[in-house]
């Protein structure tokens, strides 16, 4: 008897599949060096699809901020330089290029730690935001801006004595007051309460959903970066280990153990968590 042949077999699963956008940030196997002699990033390489939020998760000393620096080029100002690979933003290259032209180029970092100018006014600040640019729109970013803060535009004093959660809406605001194609977040939940955290990631994401702003997001609080995200890298002492989809990533049995909280029903040994063995079975 001849052997069945399925009419309509089942696709193989070739691995990730390709996403659906164009990626407007492409990093192709960078490497970072500090002071000429110390080496932070080792062949880091991710893409950034128009229009989506991408996350960006590790723990601390993983090379995140530095990546966001690479791209930002605020590598400069710590004395650090992208050595090997290459940095594309919207067709062109942008690797060591000065931070106020990739400014103008659409991209602009939202830095750990807010980073607001204390001694300044809420305007001030937002204005600050905008001191690249050379059109006649900054009243009426002024008062989109507000209209997404609405909290903000009672603040009339200097920014220092803003509630921890209000300088993180500023220091997104004044991002926004650049007019970016791509905003670069750097742990924008630290230091927040947990509803304050959520009232940010919210904003966030509506700003992703009613601006079209494309994200590349740095952040702890994995569980709540993940929700945000599209699709997601994890990095360990200075490469991408391991990226996915967003469900891909929540669904996987290491991303649950070693940042979601979760894993197997087996309580798992301390030597078990160690780095180098998650790194051994992700390679």
């Amino acid at each position: 008897m001849p052997e069945a042949v399925l009419e309509h077999p089942e696709p193989v699963d070739a691995g990730p599949k390709p996403a659906a956008k164009p990626p407007i940030l492409t990093v192709n196997n960078i490497e970072v060096v500090y002071d000429d002699v110390i080496l932070v990033l080792r062949g880091v390489s991710l893409s950034v699809p128009e229009g989506e939020i991408v996350a960006l998760l590790g723990p601390n000393g993983a090379g995140k901020s530095t990546t966001l620096k690479a791209i930002s080029g605020l590598l400069r100002t710590e004395n650090g330089e992208v050595t090997r690979g290459n940095v594309n933003f919207m067709g062109e290259e942008i690797a060591n290029l000065a931070p106020e032209e990739i400014v103008r180029r659409g991209i602009f970092q939202v830095m750990e730690g807010r980073r607001i100018i204390e001694d300044m006014t809420v305007i001030e600040n937002l204005r600050l935001g905008a001191y690249t640019r050379r059109d006649n729109g900054v009243k009426r970013d002024l008062d989109m801006v507000f209209d997404f803060f609405p909290r903000l535009r009672e603040r009339t004093g200097l920014a220092g004595y803003l509630s921890g959660g209000e300088q993180q809406m500023l220091a997104i605001s004044r991002a926004l007051m650049a007019r970016p194609k791509m905003i670069l977040l750097d742990e924008p939940s630290m230091g927040l309460s947990p509803l304050l955290v959520k009232e940010v990631f919210d904003i966030i994401r509506q700003l992703n959903r009613e601006l079209g702003i494309t994200m590349l997001l740095v952040e702890q609080n994995a569980r709540m970066a993940l929700k945000a995200s599209s699709y997601g890298y994890i990095m360990e002492s200075g490469k991408i280990v391991l990226d996915g989809a967003q469900q891909d990533l929540i669904n996987n049995e290491d991303v649950k153990e070693f940042y979601l909280g979760g894993g197997g029903s087996e309580r798992k040994s301390f030597k078990n968590l160690k780095s180098y063995k998650r790194r051994k079975r992700w390679l």
